[in-house]
């Protein structure tokens, strides 16, 4: 069996490596291959095409770059042509993937989306794409299952593959030793995205709440670093900021996540993993004021945060557009780092976002969806 996969960044490359991972080991003979990054090429994917570069977002840069999309698309054509893959996996990325799920459906291969387009938000015209082009969506939480089930869609709900993959493997002692961090420090975490547009727009004004935030209390700051993120950006722009010093870490990200006291993250899977692993997190994002004015105008839900929308209330306080200040940062910030009464408040409502988010076994639910929707499932 052939499946091929198509991810456009860092988070659906993880997602994308963890269903390749899970197959792989109980069917080694498996052959896969796709658009991805590291994580899908640890996982014994063929990469046919690097995604370092996708990192645009908004309807603003995308415009940009259609001549770029269609001579992608043209080409991930001509690869599933020669490859004649028995299945095709399309992992969130939707602009994009949707245009291929339709020519790969009109090929006549089955369609699987996992990390489904938000219909539920905003471009519910989608729906009726879904419905036409995909096979099975592979559905990660409860809601957007309804949503797909009442627009017409084959829809399984696998639940969500964070349930089973964030949790810390080190001790507490074990982390502050591995990542150097000082007991006596409020130790702040930073996550500016794992788009380049993204990082630039939003690590300054991290850096300058977090210079802020070290008149309040000793603070020590680290920084995951995105695989599709180079180092020497990160680099450059802390010392840019200057007066900060900033941790660069490789790895082990949930164990940096329990002992860190607070964090500061761009919207997306980040804010969810956060509040799976209870640690206090301000949210901030920010569009191309045409991208913002857009989606101010068609987006059809009250937060921007996952843990919002699945407790339908503010737990992971949320700063967007012009929100995106040092100051108001801070503001959210400076009480978790100097009150603790107020963090634990907090950490007592994250806990409940692992409940609404279903079982252990997602990955493996998605991985056997996926063998029963190819071609040699079908037979």
């Amino acid at each position: 069996m052939k499946i091929m996969f198509s991810a456009g960044e860092a988070s659906g490359d993880m997602h994308a490596a963890a269903v390749a991972a899970e197959l792989k080991k109980n069917h080694p003979d498996i052959e896969m291959l796709g658009m991805g990054g590291p994580a899908m090429k640890r996982a014994g994917v063929r990469i046919v095409y690097d995604i370092e570069n996708l990192g645009v977002i908004g309807v603003v840069e995308i415009i940009k770059h259609i001549p770029f999309f269609f001579r992608l698309r043209d080409y991930i054509r001509r690869v599933v042509e020669k490859e004649k893959p028995d299945v095709f996996v399309c992992v969130d990325y939707p602009g994009f993937n949707m245009k291929l799920a339709h020519m790969v459906s009109q090929m006549g291969i089955p369609v699987v989306y996992y990390i489904a387009p938000t219909i539920w938000a905003w471009n519910k015209g989608r729906a009726r794409n879904i419905v036409r082009d995909v096979d099975c969506v592979a559905s990660i939480f409860p809601f957007e299952a309804e949503a797909y089930r009442k627009a017409g869609a084959n829809v399984t709900f696998v639940g969500h593959p964070l349930v089973d993959t964030v949790h810390p493997v080190m001790t507490e002692q074990e982390a502050m030793t591995h990542f150097g961090a000082r007991k006596e420090a409020k130790r702040i975490l930073l996550m500016p995205g794992s788009r380049k547009n993204e990082v630039r727009d939003l690590l300054p004004v991290m850096l300058r709440a977090g210079k802020q935030l070290m008149k309040m209390a000793d603070c020590q700051f680290f920084m995951p670093r995105a695989e599709t993120i180079p180092e020497e950006m990160l680099t450059s722009l802390i010392e840019q900021e200057g007066n900060i010093s900033v941790t660069i870490t490789e790895g082990h990200q949930y164990d940096l996540m329990s002992i860190c006291t607070a964090c500061i993250a761009s919207s997306g899977t980040a804010t969810l993993e956060t509040a799976l692993m209870e640690l206090p997190t301000v949210l901030v994002y920010k569009l191309a004021p045409v991208t913002w004015f857009l989606a101010k105008h068609l987006v059809h839900v009250k937060y921007a945060g996952l843990p919002n929308l699945l407790l339908n209330r503010e737990v992971t306080p949320e700063l967007l557009q012009d929100a995106v200040t040092p100051e108001h940062i801070v503001e959210i910030a400076g009480a978790w780092i100097t009150d603790e009464t107020k963090r634990q408040q907090n950490i007592q409502e994250l806990k409940e976002v692992r409940s609404k988010l279903g079982n252990s076994g997602a990955v493996r639910r998605t991985g056997e969806l996926i063998l029963n929707t190819s071609r040699i499932g079908k037979e």
